[in-house]
């Protein structure tokens, strides 16, 4: 059973297995965000599902939501 790695694990992982170097370093950040964002996207979906049992279109509003609290 394969378990979906959160964003904060894949970033200490590549972050380990990666010598120290500030581009590459940058680059795992970046990609650690995008992983951070779609999580954040899909959890506010899960809510939005649970509240209305059929939001049609969340997605906009989740981004929305992640841009507002966490892209600044």
């Amino acid at each position: 059973m394969s378990k979906k790695q959160s964003s904060v694990d894949y970033l200490f992982d590549k972050l380990w297995e990666t010598p120290k170097d500030k581009i590459n370093w940058f680059n795992i950040l970046m990609d650690a965000k995008g992983k951070h964002e779609s999580e954040i996207i899909d959890a506010f979906g899960v809510g939005c599902h649970h509240e209305s049992k059929r939001l049609v279109g969340y997605r906009d509003t989740a981004q929305q939501y992640y841009n507002e609290n966490f892209n600044q």
